[in-house]
């Protein structure tokens, strides 16, 4: 059996071959809503900038709404651009991943085709094109396999959790749950959200460093770097060295996390891409032309343990 759970492993850390898809067209004369989460994050920050500049590049008309992390404000963007009839599609990257039937539905008959993008939404797949997004659960596998093969098996883990009732969460946790429930050895002693916000990552591991002694925490499991950082900034108040007394492994791959991969405070990241507005506005040129999508377009990304292997991927 142990094995069997070996070879599973190195299943996990040789990552899946994602593939994505290829149509002409590129968009250029269209009108299309996006609806963003926020900011909350460096990465978010990284994703917006992104899609603006790739619906620049293809002469694409994008009308931008920030929600500030509220699906209200979400709703209330798209039933105003189906109100004013002035969208050839919306994208959308859902807060949370229930409570869009309705709007979904009001999209549907107004003839204006919805692609998912990044985070998840539970409504009937009908209701929207596709789905452009990271494999959330893979990230939480690659992350979990690292961390196993680190300690050999034996770690009590603080897991600091994104937005409760995303997708990115909710996933994420799936699957580094699923990975350590392989070994004994490897238990989450601490759980809790940090909305994937830097400064709530910070309180919540001081919080935890104040209850629990330093000594029993081998690793902190961040489901973004940005509540990663936070972490490293009060393991460091409380007098620890972050990445040698406590271990931090997260998913995202923004420019401060190879910082402190360089520093030695940070001991592992699994990118979570970007560049996700190209496959999504292909995917717009691809439905208006009348072309049928599978319902799910994964983006690629893989676990960096040094700036080198990264930058080396990305020339």
């Amino acid at each position: 059996m142990r094995f069997v759970r070996w070879i599973m492993l190195v299943l996990i850390l040789l990552g899946l071959v994602l593939s994505g898809i290829s149509v002409s067209g590129q968009g250029e004369g269209l009108t299309i809503g996006f609806s963003q989460i926020g900011s909350e994050s460096a990465w978010r920050t990284s994703f917006t900038v992104a899609v603006q500049a790739e619906a620049e590049a293809r002469g694409i008309n994008l009308l931008f709404s920030d929600a500030q992390q509220e699906q209200e404000n979400q709703i209330a963007a798209i039933r105003a651009w189906i109100a004013q009839g002035d969208v050839d599609a919306i994208i959308l990257a859902p807060v949370v991943t229930s409570g869009w039937d309705e709007v979904l539905q009001e999209a549907q008959d107004a003839g204006i085709p919805v692609v998912i993008v990044d985070r998840n939404v539970d409504s009937d797949p009908s209701l929207y094109v596709t789905r452009v997004s990271s494999d959330f659960v893979h990230e939480g596998r690659l992350a979990a396999a690292w961390l196993v093969q680190a300690t050999s098996g034996q770690c009590n883990i603080v897991e600091l959790q994104g937005t409760v009732g995303s997708a990115a969460a909710t996933d994420r946790q799936t699957g580094f749950n699923e990975v350590i429930a392989l070994f004994s050895g490897m238990t989450i002693i601490h759980s809790e959200t940090g909305n994937f916000v830097r400064t709530e990552g910070k309180q919540v591991m001081a919080s935890i460093l104040a209850s629990e002694d330093p000594a029993n925490i081998c690793a902190v499991w961040a489901h973004n770097d940005d509540m990663a950082i936070g972490a490293i900034e009060a393991i460091k108040e409380a007098g620890l060295q972050p990445g040698v007394d406590i271990l931090v492994v997260s998913v995202d791959a923004i420019p401060d996390i190879f910082n402190s991969l360089d520093a030695g405070e940070t001991n592992a990241t699994v990118e979570l891409s970007p560049f996700m507005g190209g496959p999504a506005f292909d995917a717009v040129v691809a439905t208006l032309n009348g072309e049928e999508l599978p319902k799910w377009i994964p983006v690629a990304g893989k676990l960096y343990t040094t700036r080198a292997a990264y930058d080396a991927d990305h020339q």
